[in-house]
C-alpha cells in the first residue's frame, strides 16, 4: 500500500505508546511533506538519546553522559537525609517544577506488575535500602503514582523499610479529589485516599 520506506516509518512510530496505527500515518505523512531539516533534527536527536543519557548510579534519575551523579544528589543544599521515591525518571521533573522540595530523590524504575512481568527485584528497592544507611536518613517519601501497581509497590516499600529501619519516618503524599470532580466518577483509589486524607474544617 505505502512505499517501504514510508511503511517502515509507520511501523516505527506505532511502537510509541498512544500512537495507534492512523496516528502513526498522519505523523509519518506530515515528516514526508515537511521540510527535510526536521526529519534530520528528529532523527539526530533519537541517536544521541542512547549516546548522551544515562541513569544515576546513585539516584536512578537521568543525567548527560558527561555526567557522573546527579546534581540533584551532589547539589550541597540538597538535604541528603530526606528521600522522595518515585516511579519513573519523569517524576522527578513533575516534583522540581513546584520548587517546594529540597531532599534527594529515588528512582525505582517503575512499579510491581505481575501482568507485566515486572517484580520486585527488577526495581532499585534494594539500592534504596543502603542508602538509608550510607547517607543515615531521616525521613522517606513515597510518591508512587495512585494506580494499583503504584499502592502494591508502595505496601511492600512500607513493610520492608519498617522492618530494615524501624525507627525510619517514612511518610506518603496527600492524595484526593481534584476540583471538578463528581463523587460517582471518583476510582476506589481516589475517594479512599480523600477520605483518609480527610482535614479538619
Amino acid at each position: 500500500m505505502f512505499p517501504k520506506a514510508l511503511e517502515n516509518l509507520v511501523d516505527a512510530l506505532s511502537m510509541l505508546p498512544g500512537v495507534g496505527p492512523r496516528t502513526a500515518e498522519r505523523y509519518a505523512y506530515y515528516l514526508f511533506r515537511s521540510n527535510e531539516k526536521i526529519s534530520e533534527n528528529i532523527a539526530e536527536a533519537l541517536e544521541d538519546l542512547h549516546k548522551k543519557v544515562k541513569s544515576c548510579p546513585v539516584t536512578f534519575a537521568l543525567i548527560g553522559s558527561d555526567e557522573e551523579i546527579s546534581i540533584l544528589y551532589e547539589d550541597p543544599k540538597r538535604d541528603k537525609t530526606t528521600i522522595l521515591v518515585v516511579e519513573e525518571p519523569l517524576d522527578i521533573y513533575a516534583v522540581e517544577q513546584i520548587k517546594a522540595y529540597k531532599g534527594t530523590y529515588h528512582v525505582l524504575g517503575g512499579a510491581i506488575s505481575p501482568i507485566d512481568g515486572i517484580t520486585p527485584d527488577q526495581l532499585h528497592i534494594h539500592e534504596l535500602i543502603d542508602r538509608i544507611k550510607k547517607d543515615k536518613v531521616k525521613e522517606v517519601i513515597i510518591a508512587t503514582n495512585p494506580s494499583v501497581e503504584g499502592e502494591s509497590t508502595a505496601l511492600l516499600l512500607e513493610r520492608l523499610l519498617h522492618e530494615k529501619y524501624p525507627d525510619l519516618k517514612l511518610t506518603r503524599l496527600a492524595r484526593g479529589l481534584p476540583l471538578g470532580v463528581d463523587l460517582s466518577y471518583a476510582d476506589q483509589i481516589t475517594l479512599s485516599a480523600a477520605l483518609e486524607n480527610r482535614t479538619k474544617l
